[in-house]
């Protein structure tokens, strides 16, 4: 029997991304595993009403989260997780960086290196942090968890990580997200109406939202499509080009920037749209993909990164620089039924390759080994 230390911080102080990963994989894994100890320790963020196994143990710092990074990544004082958690065998960082440790044998879950791979989308007090932090961290990692087999290749190719101590875990396909047969009080709730192109993502420049809406311009002088162009996601780093290309273009009464949208209403615009567009430029994983396929919703997506190896053969995948080939996929889609039909089809069956049960029984298996590792 092993006894595991979890940072739990992102999956209460991060309501999506990060969060919703590691809260959807370690309540997988909590049903899973009842043979090993576990210790969930967490800085700040919202209370953890869940209730937990009995080999489950719940520690609440009285920090916050960012309290916690500066005493541990900025200022490194050593202060080893075992002062929080007492003796463990493994500690599992799922959030890019490692706490100081004593002996435990450590687990690192990178989920991209998008810092590394466009810097100038990253706010320079956040890329000086993951520029110090993260190498530092992957460095010191006994094994690496990758989200995918672009960023474990992204491991090795940007910070020579051998190969062999990196393992793909994929996170899984929620079940939650399933169409929603009257999707309207959601939409007017957002000022969306009907029909319309949907993108989900944080306003920043690694989404390539500028590209987006020039090709949804095309889109329109083209073909006189009717959809709107629905942006749902929060402010992120650098995002007055987004406003600047729909002013540049003429289309503000046609592109409804919806901001953040909580999770309980994602499912709903996801089930409005004619189509799903996610032309980012770089993913560690690119979760809304699998969202939309399980709301019936095809997808156009790019031909980079992590996004083939999530979409398969369900989505229309394009070059994300070239935006008379997007705006040509999202005409395809609204003007070819039987076309949008068998992606939605390909979709229901992708979604099934991606479940948290498996994730987590390759989790406790990683545990194992480097666990057995250690001696």
């Amino acid at each position: 029997m092993m006894r595991i230390a979890i940072d739990y911080t992102a999956a209460v102080c991060q309501s999506a991304g990060i969060g919703r990963y590691a809260r959807n994989l370690i309540r997988a894994l909590s049903d899973l595993d009842r043979d090993n100890d576990y210790v969930l320790y967490s800085a700040g963020g919202a209370s953890d009403e869940r209730p937990w196994p009995d080999n489950y143990r719940r520690i609440r710092l009285p920090v916050t989260d960012r309290h916690l990074a500066i005493v541990w990544q900025r200022l490194r004082l050593p202060l080893p997780v075992e002062w929080i958690t007492g003796r463990v065998d493994v500690l599992h960082s799922p959030d890019f960086v490692l706490p100081p440790t004593r002996r435990a044998r450590t687990v690192l879950t990178v989920h991209d290196l998008s810092f590394m791979r466009f810097p100038e989308c990253s706010s320079p007090p956040l890329l000086e942090y993951l520029m110090r932090s993260v190498p530092r961290s992957v460095a010191r990692a006994d094994l690496i968890l990758a989200d995918s087999e672009s960023t474990r290749q992204d491991l090795v190719e940007l910070l020579r990580v051998s190969p062999a101590s990196v393992r793909v875990i994929y996170p899984g396909f929620d079940a939650r997200f399933a169409r929603v047969a009257s999707p309207e009080n959601a939409l007017s709730r957002y000022g969306i109406q009907r029909p319309f192109i949907l993108a989900v993502g944080t306003l920043q420049p690694r989404k390539n939202y500028p590209a987006l809406i020039r090709a949804y311009g095309e889109l329109r002088a083209a073909h006189r499509v009717p959809h709107q162009l629905v942006i749902a996601g929060g402010k992120g780093w650098l995002y007055d080009d987004i406003e600047k290309t729909i002013d540049d273009t003429g289309l503000r009464d046609h592109v409804v920037l919806a901001g953040f949208v909580d999770d309980s209403d994602l499912p709903a615009l996801y089930s409005g749209a004619d189509l799903l567009a996610f032309p980012s430029f770089y993913e560690g994983f690119g979760i809304p993909i699998l969202e939309a396929m399980g709301c019936d919703t095809p997808v156009v997506t790019a031909d980079v990164s992590s996004m083939p190896e999530v979409a398969g053969d369900a989505a229309l995948l394009v070059d994300p620089g070239d935006d008379d080939e997007l705006a040509h996929a999202m005409w395809r889609l609204i003007d070819d039924s039987a076309l949008a039909q068998s992606l939605i089809a390909r979709g229901r069956e992708r979604i099934k390759v991606f479940t948290w049960q498996d994730s987590a029984r390759r989790l406790i298996d990683a545990y194992h080994t480097v666990s057995a590792d250690g001696g």
